[in-house]
């Protein structure tokens, strides 16, 4: 049985020399949010919140899960996380419904899901990644994320040096001039190297196919977003139609939105990011959805290193031919926890035989940085 008695949050923020630049926006520092579930009988687990944005959005989800999800949450007595899932969001919906905050409420759930199953794993004493799929593999493979597409000449070599074959590079800030980039830094590609490309739904339809025609001659692995996550389905398939395979998911949430995207054909790739919605349960539900209908499960994050331990596990527990993402930007909040260097060996992620997600507390040369925190007990 479980029932949480205890929840823990802690929002922090890594000061970066070199801002993210997306299409979208900029992110002038690197923030993160952990928690730390426990029950009556001292076992915990560890789960991370999606808190990119807003920029003040870290602090904020650190209040809501201690004011509104932890009152809910101490409620809840059920044998399993999916159950757990299940019943915190059909209890939270209406608090998240009268506010307009189904986001922040869902990332919170979406934590304290990967906690349980952390949880969950440390009493079995196996991986979460063993918890969720007796079939689970010991490495997956992953690329190299979070590339500005000006400076892929120098962070490629980098990313290459520390162990990554495949580089998926941000687009959409020049439109016009993007396409001979792209040929530029697929010419400096070795022997078995992938690219990818992220648009991070800056185009309409028009300039998104203008955009893939003009590349349609580099054997893209995908691009990821060319249109907002919620254009009609009409337009993802003309595009899907021009011939390269086209990826997205971290922008959709729930069970029926996924589903409809599944069936809606024009995605060869499917990205849930577990740390915005759904944790590792809702998410193992859409990969292995997504799975049976001969699309891959590739899960989509940019954060710390709790959420970026937790895909990891899911892939490796799914299976399938899906990649991990890791962002190779600067980010001491994710660094951290793998001993300043992720393990990632010509284009594999290893994953750690230890109990649950491997991970005890939060390392000790982050914690300068924490920014607010707050805990809740039944």
């Amino acid at each position: 049985m479980i029932q949480v008695t205890r929840l823990q949050a802690w929002s922090f923020r890594s000061p970066v020399a070199h801002p993210v630049e997306t299409s979208f926006g900029v992110m002038r520092d690197r923030p993160a949010v952990f928690l730390r579930v426990e029950d009556a009988d001292g076992a915990f687990g560890w789960g991370e919140v999606f808190a990119n944005w807003p920029a003040s959005g870290a602090e904020h989800r650190v209040n809501l899960a201690i004011d509104d999800v932890a009152p809910v949450l101490f409620g809840i007595a059920v044998d399993d996380p999916p159950s757990a899932f299940t019943e915190l969001t059909r209890r939270l919906h209406i608090r998240a419904m009268q506010c307009g905050e189904q986001g922040p409420f869902a990332q919170v759930v979406a934590a304290i899901d990967q906690a349980l199953w952390d949880m969950r794993a440390r009493r079995m004493g196996v991986p979460v990644a063993k918890a969720l799929g007796a079939q689970s593999v010991p490495t997956v493979p992953a690329y190299a994320s979070g590339i500005h597409i000006d400076q892929a000449a120098r962070v490629i070599p980098v990313a290459r040096s520390a162990g990554f074959t495949g580089f998926k590079v941000k687009v959409g800030f020049d439109t016009a001039a993007e396409p001979a980039k792209m040929h530029d830094i697929a010419r400096g590609l070795q022997t078995g190297e992938r690219l990818f490309a992220d648009a991070n739904q800056a185009w309409d339809v028009d300039s998104a196919s203008a955009f893939i025609a003009a590349v349609a001659d580099l054997d893209l692995g995908w691009i990821e977003e060319p249109l907002p996550a919620d254009a009609p389905v009409d337009h993802w398939r003309q595009l899907a139609a021009l011939g390269v395979p086209l990826a997205a998911g971290e922008n959709i949430s729930g069970h029926g939105a996924f589903k409809n995207a599944i069936a809606g054909g024009a995605l060869r790739y499917v990205q849930p990011d577990l740390a915005k919605w759904g944790g590792l349960s809702a998410c193992r539900d859409v990969a292995m959805s997504a799975l049976s209908a001969s699309h891959v499960y590739c899960p989509h994050f940019l954060g710390g290193g709790l959420g970026l331990t937790a895909s990891a596990h899911l892939l490796a527990a799914v299976g399938g031919p899906g990649l991990l993402e890791v962002d190779v930007n600067p980010n001491p909040l994710r660094d951290a926890f793998f001993d300043g260097e992720v393990p990632v060996c010509n284009g594999k992620w290893t994953l750690s035989n230890q109990p649950g997600l491997g991970i005890e507390t939060i390392p000790t040369e982050i914690q300068s940085l924490i920014t607010h925190s707050r805990e809740a007990r039944i």
